[in-house]
């Protein structure tokens, strides 16, 4: 059996101060959690270092929600692998649709940085999925494939232990639209595919692949249900306790 991570993506929001309440309330409801279920938090930067201390007591895995695919020198503004490893950090967002379309981020550049993590001992959530254009196009697996293929190029077999896919379809991130448990699962059975053609069906019956895409208490049960689904990364209702302990804690 696949284990379940369930993860939330802070993005721009928490200061250190708020972090470090939030972990501390966060760790009371569900830092105990164990078995099957793996919980982790992405805080901004400059948030890690009071949540680290908050939650190191707990099961709760700590996350940046990106890294420069440079290791050190001059590039102002970036933080490397190192640093995070550093600070507390196991895990790291990468190629999420955000820095995709804000930030132009492309596979390639993208593949550098889970290279790089992966080289340094940072274990990846690799984000991929498809525009509402896109998907309307009929592009839906041409898309998914491309950034499976490419954001995971040279990663070994062995590698793929502590690399975690999350499907996110971009126009179910904070729309409050989300994708039918049917759509979703669908979705997660072509990229499970895709790395099996990759590298070997035992790589692709083992990867955890995530879902993206306003996950919610109200939802996560029947998206959870799903035969390829392994977890969830969530965004906006992993900034309440009151929405995101129920998340993580779907099947009390």
């Amino acid at each position: 059996m696949r284990k379940v991570c369930i993860a939330g993506n802070w993005k721009m929001n928490m200061t250190p101060s708020e972090g470090k309440a939030f972990a501390a309330s966060l760790a009371e409801s569900v830092g105990d959690v164990t078995g099957n279920v793996s919980v982790v938090v992405a805080p901004p930067f400059i948030t890690i270092p009071s949540v680290v201390e908050q939650v190191k007591n707990s099961n709760i895995k700590v996350a940046a929600q990106n890294m420069s695919d440079k290791e050190s020198g001059a590039f102002t503004g970036e933080v490397s692998a190192d640093m995070l490893l550093d600070a507390g950090v196991s895990i790291v967002i990468l190629g999420h649709s955000e820095r995709r379309a804000l930030y132009k981020e492309d596979d390639a550049f993208i593949n550098r940085k889970v290279l790089l993590a992966l080289e340094k001992g940072l274990d990846v959530i690799l984000c991929v999925g498809e525009t509402l254009e896109e998907r309307e196009n009929g592009q839906l697996e041409t898309v998914l494939k491309r950034q499976v293929t490419e954001g995971l190029k040279d990663v070994s077999p062995n590698d793929m232990s502590r690399v975690i896919i999350a499907y996110e379809p971009v126009w179910a991130i904070g729309t409050g639209k989300t994708a039918t448990g049917d759509d979703a699962n669908s979705a997660h059975a072509f990229i499970r595919g895709v790395v099996a053609e990759m590298l070997n069906e035992g790589v692709a019956n083992s990867v955890i692949i995530q879902y993206g895409g306003s996950v919610k208490p109200s939802n996560v049960k029947s998206l959870m249900a799903m035969e390829h689904i392994d977890g969830a990364l969530v965004g906006g209702a992993s900034l309440s306790v009151e929405n995101f302990a129920p998340i993580v804690r779907y099947n009390d």
